[in-house]
């Protein structure tokens, strides 16, 4: 399925054919003709993949409509240090635009001065803050989905990085989880913050972090986020694998767009899907084997092009093989070889013996994708959770926080 091939379609059934089901996303400037937004990955959502999806979601689907697709997690306090990882996570491709970054960050000035950083430079046209990551690393410090607990802290980070961007007219968003758990339950309030504050839009993960990707997502608490904030748009994340999914959560739920992450692992064409579906296509691209590969090693070129090194983007790509190959009965010796390839010509030569006209195996390689793993106790800073405020060894914790947390975390 290269970026200017037909990809095998199907029809499915959809009960507006024709009619477009959801507006343009507005988000601050920027007009996203498709309302669907790529979530950020760590490890993920590099150049190399964002740039797959791009060509997917534009190049494939029915209306030539473009989404928003947004960087992996950085960290402001690398980025202000201009650490080398960091100034490369924040490449752009020429074609990206508008240019997404998302920042993490427990400190409202070094986040003030990421921000600042990142638009006086004029090195992104939008900016994502993330307050939904669940990972342990980061919420013992008191950040990602721990941080809009502390109110007034979650404030801070949020206005100073508003009040940075502005002047450029560079729009600020807020990604957020449900709360820490069912008995801290946090998104309503910080919609609410966030809003007020001058964020653009928030997009909510509707799981708590002790969920972390286990469960099912509560698309109700999207429902009810989209009657607390008003003003801005409403962006509803979670258990999307499909275009079907994501025209349910937008009917069930009456959000303004959809977050995909998980669901396109391995499947880029999701973006294709979704951009026809919310335009009221039915049409459904479903590769065959042979496509599927063909999409598979341009992404191992495009990771061999980001890395600078073809032994690293050959790397790289061995995570996503599973994804790719979902549904279909290529089996386990085949799988094991292409988990050890080092090189694009052993990719290259595993890929040539398959059967490239076998085709879309349908249920087999829909749902989930990725690792669910089970519901847990969140890792906090000591007595986080005695108080909204913070208190001075909590503060000194979230001083620390930006100094222990590394790029893609």
């Amino acid at each position: 399925m290269t970026a200017t091939a037909s990809p095998t379609r199907a029809e499915t059934a959809a009960p507006h054919q024709g009619q477009r089901l959801l507006p343009p996303l507005q988000i601050g400037r920027h007009t996203i003709d498709s309302p669907v937004v790529l979530a950020p990955m760590a490890g993920i959502t590099n150049r190399a993949f964002r740039r797959l999806c791009r060509e997917a979601g534009a190049g494939q689907s029915a209306s030539g409509a473009t989404s928003l697709y947004v960087s992996e997690m950085i960290t402001s306090r690398a980025l202000v240090e201009r650490t080398p990882v960091s100034m490369k996570l924040i490449e752009h491709d020429p074609e990206e635009q508008p240019r997404s970054i998302q920042l993490y960050g427990v400190d409202p000035a070094t986040v003030g001065r990421a921000v600042d950083m990142l638009v006086s430079e004029d090195r992104t046209d939008h900016i994502d803050l993330n307050f939904g990551c669940p990972v342990p690393k980061v919420t013992r410090k008191g950040g990602g989905a721990a941080l809009p607990w502390k109110t007034e802290l979650f404030r801070g980070v949020v206005s100073a990085a508003v009040r940075a961007a502005r002047p450029y007219d560079v729009p600020v968003t807020v990604k957020m989880r449900v709360g820490i758990d069912s008995d801290h339950i946090t998104y309503l309030a910080a919609g609410r913050i966030a809003e007020g504050e001058g964020a653009a839009a928030v997009a909510l993960h509707a799981r708590t972090a002790s969920q972390a990707y286990s469960g099912q997502a509560d698309w109700s608490r999207i429902a009810e986020l989209k009657r607390t904030v008003t003003t801005i748009p409403v962006l509803g994340n979670g258990d999307i694998w499909s275009a079907e999914d994501a025209l349910r959560m937008v009917e069930e739920t009456g959000c303004d767009g959809v977050v995909v992450g998980r669901g396109c692992l391995g499947r880029p064409w999701l973006f294709a899907d979704l951009a026809a579906a919310f335009a009221g296509s039915d049409e459904r691209v479903r590769p065959t084997l042979g496509e599927v590969c063909d999409t598979l090693r341009r992404h191992a070129e495009y990771l061999v092009d980001f890395h600078q090194d073809e032994g690293k983007g050959c790397r790289d790509i061995r995570k996503h093989i599973g994804w790719y190959f979902k549904g279909f009965p290529v089996g386990g010796a085949f799988r094991n070889k292409l988990a050890l390839v080092d090189s694009l010509a052993a990719l290259d030569d595993l890929i040539a013996g398959l059967d490239g006209s076998m085709p879309w195996p349908g249920d087999a390689a829909e749902g989930q994708r990725g690792r669910a793993g089970s519901s847990r106790v969140v890792a906090l800073p000591d007595g986080w959770l005695r108080s909204q405020a913070l208190d001075e060894a909590q503060r000194a914790a979230v001083a620390r926080a930006e100094d222990t947390v590394s790029d893609g975390g």
